[in-house]
């Protein structure tokens, strides 16, 4: 995939997950005579986050993700933080459309596949949120056709191996909507950098670490790499400059002393989940179903089962189960979080971590869970589970944003934040959920703030591959119906029968 090309690009890319993938995507479009070269410290792009073992595979689309619908303190729902992930997703579907039928692949299903998502609670109290839940969502456009039910009947047809050995005095209650999909990103992100290498003037360049950030006096930045194969460094000159390097991406911007840096922090948190890939077990469960996180426990620990597809392969993966390293990647140093600590952000890091003791106690007990308690999370989901049939993987390190409030405190945030310095010549994305799946959200973002000259010109471009751009569909049902059958077509996504995916999704 690597070719020869400029040591001055127009652009240059750091990281080859689905961020870098997506903005030379939409560079491509708007900007096709620009010369871009990525930077992938690995053997192969898609290797952390964008993996698909490493947890970045739902579709966030808050279909069923309980934490993005918070209650209040009466007990009602609200729908906001979920409607806008939902609408976002629509957007990365457009595009993911668009390049589809621009010959991206000759068949969507090598990274996108209908899947049910479900959200399931128990007990008197989830049961009376999951019917507040179902209300307030229930009426957005985004979320058309969602499914209530309390009954175990039914519930046994949604969720056969959940309900399977369930006691019947326990109150059950779940939502379910046939619009849900499951997203093999690393494919993906595979896919959309050979196309660019392919059309474009792109450059991937791999096992090439970046090793310093430095703006020149002419506004160009320098980018200093190390050919990890060779050991020769070489530094290249670029009119902008991304770092989509996950959780890389904190210490590169800091060492590029941009201001707007100052007061972030990041805290890593490793994850574990248990996985089968018992055709029998699989087979009963073809869903991606989300539950709630037990009192006083962080967002990041929403227990979920999720059915994964990828290369051609179903299994079922359980988790999280959060852990503690000091890495920002799973090839990363175990130097990453101290030397992450300067000046400016040690406020910021001491202050969430204050403000967060409970997260610490939570780590702390994950840390030392033993197996059998670690099983008994899983056997709360499937009552009938046997650990013969489940092994124990470790997912991506993912770093969480730490960052100052108004009134100068450290904040601990379950999200992302677009970084954009130095009059918009420098961006980079740190944070975790929901990520992947509003990738061309947070890249449309980027064009905005970083090429406000162009924008305006680029704009029919962009509306061409995402029609939606400009307009919100949360507001627009008729525009929303129309985008959604025509993403489902081109997409090949299918609702799920009984027994296998026979009738299109109809919004």
């Amino acid at each position: 995939m690597t070719t020869d090309g400029s040591s001055n690009p127009d652009v240059v890319l750091v990281g080859g997950g689905i961020m870098s993938a997506t903005l030379a995507s939409l560079l491509g479009i708007v900007a096709p005579d620009w010369t871009i070269e990525v930077f992938e410290s690995g053997a192969a792009v898609a290797a952390e986050s964008s993996g698909p073992w490493n947890n970045a595979g739902t579709g966030h689309s808050a279909l069923c993700e309980l934490n993005y619908t918070p209650a209040r303190p009466d007990g009602s729902v609200d729908p906001a933080k979920a409607v806008g992930i939902s609408e976002q997703f629509q957007v990365s579907r457009q595009f993911w459309s668009h390049l589809v039928r621009a010959g991206l692949t000759d068949s969507p299903k090598t990274f996108i596949t209908s899947v049910p998502h479900i959200s399931f609670v128990s007990g008197a109290e989830g049961h009376t949120y999951m019917r507040n839940r179902y209300e307030a969502l229930a009426p957005q456009p985004l979320f058309a056709g969602l499914e209530h039910s309390d009954d175990p009947a039914e519930l046994t047809d949604w969720v056969p191996l959940m309900m399977a050995g369930r006691s019947s005095r326990e109150p059950v209650a779940a939502t379910r909507s046939l619009a849900g999909t499951d997203v093999n990103f690393g494919a993906l992100t595979r896919l959309l950098l050979e196309a660019a290498v392919r059309r474009q003037a792109v450059q991937l360049r791999l096992q090439h670490r970046v090793l310093k950030l430095r703006r020149d006096r002419d506004g160009r930045w320098a980018t200093t790499v190390r050919d990890q194969a060779t050991g020769k460094r070489r530094t290249v000159r670029s009119r902008f400059l991304f770092v989509g390097a996950g959780g890389g991406a904190l210490p590169l911007l800091q060492g590029a002393r941009i201001p707007e840096i100052r007061g972030f922090g990041g805290f890593p948190v490793s994850g574990q989940f248990l996985r089968t890939r018992s055709p029998e077990l699989v087979a009963q469960h073809q869903a991606k179903v989300y539950g709630q996180a037990k009192v006083g426990a962080p967002p990041m620990s929403v227990p979920h089962l999720d059915l994964r597809l990828i290369d051609g392969q179903q299994a079922l993966m359980f988790g999280p189960y959060a852990g503690f390293s000091p890495k920002f990647l799973k090839a990363g140093s175990m130097w990453d979080l101290p030397r992450s600590v300067r000046g400016g952000n040690l406020g910021s890091m001491l202050g969430a971590g204050w403000a967060n003791i409970p997260l610490t106690r939570y780590l702390i007990g994950q840390v030392l869970q033993s197996e059998k308690a670690r099983f008994r999370a899983l056997q709360e989901f499937v009552p009938t589970a046997t650990s013969d049939d489940w092994d124990l993987i470790t997912a991506g390190q993912r770093v969480q944003v730490i960052k100052q409030d108004n009134a100068g405190r450290g904040v601990l945030q379950f999200g992302t934040e677009l970084i954009v310095g130095a009059e918009g010549t420098v961006a980079g994305l740190l944070g975790a959920s929901p990520g992947a799946s509003i990738a061309t959200s947070a890249m449309l973002t980027l064009l905005e703030r970083c090429f406000p000259d162009r924008i305006d010109g680029w704009r029919p471009l962009l509306q061409q591959a995402i029609p939606s751009y400009g307009h919100k569909l949360s507001e627009e049902p008729a525009l929303l119906a129309e985008i959604f059958a025509d993403t489902t077509r081109t997409l090949e996504l299918h609702s799920w029968g009984s027994t296998n995916c026979s009738q299109s999704v109809v919004l």
